[in-house]
């Protein structure tokens, strides 16, 4: 969802690479990640790691997080409205913990994340971002987790959709995602048009689904994949994912050693195991990346 453009099939062209990104509350929280087996308080400090982060950021103990809490399960807002969760927040609760460090979030727009970054409203943005070249002109990036496009439909595929060719089917998606740019672009050599209905959010999008409005859904791996895990009874993933791409965390552009420290983090938890329980937890484990590194 908040990939760079890819191309849905071979023979379609899409052009350069754009920011696209998925909706979002507007209101303001902060808070920790969710109760999962392994949250950030279990996660040991790794003193090698700690000695990486720069005395700058190491001062200030707390780390502003922003992040645009509408994509779930990736982030998202808790039953209380206001605190941030899902598994980003779990996964980097734990970075910062092996840093020796704490974190804030808050929820703000997607659009207005690395703007922040940038002028040092937050001192890291993790919000789902795909690390392309056009987004590291402005700040460095740290592979995290590789995301693709995943469909899903309900149980059985009744509608016979076939992601390869869906022209003719009803098909649900966020408003302002890489999946809806391919499915505009691939539109347009359909006989048969697509029917698509686009929703500000993807849990509505995932209801119209789960009630019989679309017959189909295309999303990001982690996002489709957790709806089918939640909904096991009415939906199925549908084909396999595609166009796989990393995530990365976005900190300065002038940080690049506390880049550093944060990939060593990720190290860290891969090594003891906190990094697959955590991947695990959330039912993405098959996203899970051997090596972190700064601006891939």
């Amino acid at each position: 969802m908040r990939r760079a453009h890819v191309a849905l099939f071979t023979t379609l062209a899409l052009g350069t690479a754009a920011l696209s990104a998925c909706g979002s509350d507007t209101l303001e929280g902060s808070g920790g990640g969710s109760d999962s087996p392994t949250s950030a308080a279990e996660v040991s400090v790794d003193e090698d790691v700690a000695s990486l982060v720069p005395e700058d950021v190491k001062s200030k103990g707390t780390l502003k997080v922003g992040s645009d809490a509408s994509y779930a399960p990736n982030e998202f807002l808790g039953d209380d409205g206001k605190t941030v969760e899902g598994m980003d927040v779990d996964l980097f609760d734990a970075a910062a913990a092996k840093m020796g460090l704490k974190t804030e979030w808050s929820n703000a727009p997607f659009d207005s994340l690395i703007l922040g970054v940038t002028s040092e409203k937050y001192d890291v943005a993790v919000s789902s971002f795909t690390i392309n070249d056009e987004r590291k002109k402005s700040v460095n990036m740290i592979s995290y987790f590789d995301a693709g496009t995943q469909w899903v439909t309900t149980k059985g595929n009744p509608a016979e959709v076939d992601p390869k060719d869906p022209c003719g089917k009803t098909v649900g998606v966020q408003k302002g995602t890489v999946q809806l740019d391919e499915l505009e672009a691939l539109n347009k050599k359909c006989d048969d048009k697509i029917k698509l209905v686009i929703e500000q959010e993807q849990s509505k999008v995932t209801a119209s689904l789960v009630s019989g409005k679309t017959e189909a859904m295309a999303a990001d791996s982690p996002i489709s994949l957790y709806a089918v895990k939640q909904q096991g009874d009415k939906l199925e993933a549908l084909g396999e994912t595609y166009d796989s791409a990393p995530y990365g965390i976005v900190v300065p552009k002038g940080q690049e050693k506390f880049g550093e420290a944060i990939a060593a983090a990720f190290e860290s938890m891969k090594e003891d195991g906190s990094y697959e329980e955590i991947l695990k937890n959330w039912g993405n484990e098959s996203g899970g990346i051997d090596e972190f590194a700064v601006n891939p």
